[in-house]
This record gives C-alpha cells, sequence and structure tokens, in this order.
C-alpha cells in the first residue's frame, strides 16, 4: 500500500477545536510529531498527555490540560498481508484513504462509518459504526494494535491477549495508539437504494433488508422519512411496494435543505464499497459543522418499545432536532463497546448547534430510555453514567490502573465516569 493522492485539503497540525467548534481545547501544547520515535519522546516526557485524531467527538472525553498529539503527520503507509487477511495502517489515517487504497488492492473493510473523514484510531477507541444486522461496529475488525505505553515504550498486542477486548475500545485512556492491524476482505460492489415514507411499524423489517441499512425521521411525521438501503450489487433492487414506501426519484440528503451532492451515489447505481457504504462523500463537507450529536444504543428487540417510550417528547425533539438516525448492530465482545453481547439499535441525534436548548430535551431522551438500559455513544453528548449500561466496566477500570496508574491519559471526563481508587 503507498500513499493516496489528495482528495480533500490536509488538517492543520493539530487544530485548537473539534470539527463541530462546540469545545475548544484545552492543551498547553500541541504537537504532530512526524516520527515514532518522536512520539515516545512526548509521551515519556509529559505529565498530562492525549492524542487527537480528526476532532469528531462532540464532548470533553479527549480534552486535557496537558499536551495533545495529532498523529496526521506520521506516514501514511500501510502493510497489506495477503496470507493473513489485514491490513497495518498508522493510527492517523483516515478511513475513506484507507478505502481507495485497499480497493485498488483488491480488498476491502467489512463495514464503514457514515463519514469516511474520520481517523482509523479514532473511529475504533469510541466504537464508531455503521449499520447493518450482521455488520459489528469498527472496533471489530481490529486485530491488533500498537501503542506507546505511559514511559514511552511500544507495545503490540493481538487477540492472543487476553486483556486484548478491554483494549480495543480504549478512549485514548491506555496510550497513545499509533498503529492498527484491521481485517480485510475481498473488494466488493454495492447499490444504495432511498425509500421514502416507511411505516413505523416496519422499521424492524426495513432494518432487515439490505447489507447496511438506515432509517431517518425528523419526528414530525407517524412514518419515518427516509430509508437508506446498501445492497450487494447482484442482489435485486426492492420491489416497488417495498414495506408500504416509494422510491426516491432524486438523490436525497438526509437532513431537510442540505444539497444531495455531498452524499454518495443513490438510485441503484453499483459502486465500489467505499463509495457507497458512507452517507457522505470524501471529498466533500458532509455539513456545516453547526451541530451537536448525541446517540443510545438499545437491544434489537426493544427497538420499537424504545421509540414509543420517546413519542410523547416527539415536539420537543423536533424542535431542537436536525435530523434523527437508526441504525442497527451485531453485538461483540469488547468491553466498552455499546454493543457487548447484545445486537442493538443505534438512536443517533443530530440536533442544532444550541447546547442550551438542546440541554434539557437531552436529559428527557435519556430518562424516557432508561428502562433500555441505554449506552452512549462514546464520543457524542450524553448525561447517563455509562457505569449502570457496561458489564465489564470495573474490569475496564483495572486496566487503567494497570497502564496508566499516575493518570498520565487521564481527562477530567473520564474521572467523571472512572473514579480513581
Amino acid at each position: 500500500m503507498t500513499e493516496p493522492a489528495a482528495t480533500t485539503p490536509a488538517p492543520p497540525p493539530v487544530a485548537g477545536r473539534n470539527w463541530a467548534g462546540n469545545v475548544h481545547y484545552s492543551a498547553r501544547a500541541r504537537h504532530r510529531p512526524t516520527t515514532l520515535d518522536e512520539v515516545r519522546r512526548l509521551v515519556a516526557r509529559a505529565e498530562r498527555v492525549r492524542a487527537v485524531g480528526t476532532g469528531h467527538s462532540f464532548n470533553r472525553l479527549g480534552d486535557t490540560t496537558g499536551d495533545l498529539i495529532s498523529l496526521a503527520g506520521l506516514p501514511p503507509t500501510g502493510t497489506l498481508d495477503r496470507d493473513r487477511g489485514t491490513v497495518t495502517v498508522p493510527a492517523g489515517l483516515r478511513y475513506g484513504d484507507l478505502a481507495t487504497r485497499l480497493h485498488t488492492d483488491g480488498y476491502a473493510v467489512a463495514n464503514l462509518a457514515s463519514l469516511p473523514h474520520i481517523s482509523v484510531a479514532g473511529a475504533v477507541a469510541t466504537a464508531t459504526h455503521g449499520s447493518g444486522r450482521a455488520n459489528g461496529n469498527l472496533a471489530t475488525g481490529v486485530a491488533g494494535l500498537e501503542l506507546v505505553t505511559a514511559d514511552g515504550e511500544l507495545l503490540t498486542v493481538d487477540r492472543t491477549d487476553p486483556r486484548f477486548a478491554g483494549m480495543v475500545v480504549n478512549l485514548g485512556a491506555l496510550g497513545v495508539v499509533t498503529r492498527l492491524t484491521l481485517d480485510v476482505v475481498p473488494t466488493f460492489a454495492i447499490r444504495q437504494y432511498v425509500r421514502l415514507g416507511l411505516p413505523r411499524h416496519a422499521l424492524d423489517a426495513a432494518l432487515d433488508g439490505a447489507y447496511s441499512a438506515s432509517v431517518f425521521t425528523d419526528w414530525r411525521s407517524d412514518r419515518l422519512d427516509q430509508v437508506w438501503l446498501k445492497r450487494h450489487a447482484d442482489e435485486p433492487a426492492p420491489p416497488a411496494d417495498w414495506l408500504g414506501t416509494r422510491a426516491a426519484d432524486a438523490p436525497v440528503h438526509p437532513v431537510p435543505g442540505m444539497p444531495p451532492e455531498n452524499c454518495t451515489i443513490q438510485l441503484g447505481e453499483a459502486g465500489p464499497w467505499h463509495e457507497r457504504l458512507p452517507h457522505f462523500r470524501l471529498g466533500f463537507t458532509p455539513s456545516s459543522g453547526d451541530e451537536l450529536q448525541s446517540e443510545w444504543h438499545v437491544g434489537r428487540a426493544d427497538a420499537a418499545a424504545a421509540l414509543a417510550a420517546l413519542e410523547p417528547a416527539a415536539g420537543r425533539i423536533a424542535a431542537v432536532l436536525q435530523i434523527c438516525e437508526i441504525r442497527t448492530i451485531a453485538a461483540d465482545d469488547l468491553w466498552l463497546s455499546p454493543n457487548y453481547e447484545r445486537d442493538s439499535v443505534a438512536l443517533h441525534f443530530t440536533w442544532i448547534g444550541d447546547p442550551a436548548a438542546v440541554a434539557p430535551v437531552l436529559t428527557e431522551v435519556e430518562e424516557r430510555l432508561a428502562p433500555f438500559a441505554p449506552r452512549p455513544h462514546w464520543g457524542k453528548l450524553f448525561d447517563r453514567d455509562p457505569a449502570t449500561g457496561y458489564p465489564r466496566f470495573d474490569d475496564f477500570r483495572a486496566l487503567l490502573r494497570e497502564f496508566d496508574p499516575a493518570g498520565k491519559f487521564r481527562t477530567d471526563e473520564l474521572d467523571r465516569y472512572f473514579a480513581r481508587d
């Protein structure tokens, strides 16, 4: 694998704020090292340090008053192992850049998130996901990790290590991940169809309607607005009356009023997996960034009941909402994954960029979802104590003590959830 041609402008060395602009980093110094040895020296001498990816987290989990390190300056080359079916890549590489190179070599990763703009390490560390009943989140495709530990030493772990399931979704709290080894599969083609006006009772069937499926609603109607179906190219198109919907006759954007040109190609035209599985094109800005996001995962069997529990709040949700997306993710064994041992449905809310207006609605959504043991997406906004939803929470706290006894990678937000002994 070789360095890709530029597809979008390179990010600044280390930005002073996240992508949405609602978090301004508190770091005393920012670094963009160009070698692994430089990363090791920075970590070893720092009192507090964190790695930052592409800034697509909406909370302060990754903020630090110490040193902030971007890994985007490390060499972008990867190593494809055809015999083992893996690729080893630098942590700061974006999924979109990895995907174009993998496809050229005849390979793919099993799934992608809605944005191809996010870094591999950042997405994995927060259990970011795509959709599909048989598809795990992106972290489930990790076969190995290389990380710089608190003393600056380099540690490599893989699935043979009994700690591995606790180290993949790591929130950046165990060290600075510098390389990841990912499972790959032969490249494949996808056709994307958009259906409109889904009856609510057909939600479960819709989520099973494709290799990857997403349902969108603005909470203003008794029907769900859009269903994005991403089917293998050799599968038939949905029939004209599929689940009581109608076919979109032109490309659409999930957020009303946004340009569909930013989105991946629809209308059933076949194309490479990496140009259909995300919702947005790598060469375009998906939105203005003037937004906030929250997401909670509930058990797949509870999806309809969870939506019904939110229905009395529909008007209040709609008043501060841009769009809500519903996706499904397969169960896994990763300790801090929202899908740990539970097939899940993710309820994702893209809010307006007004924290004061959003806050009380976010709280109400969490309260209404509480009977379903919701697990929040680690990179989004939430109030709920996550310890109540993760059975291996205390096991991860033990890993924190093992890898970072002095709290070098700690942040105020981490301390809220993982209290020190």
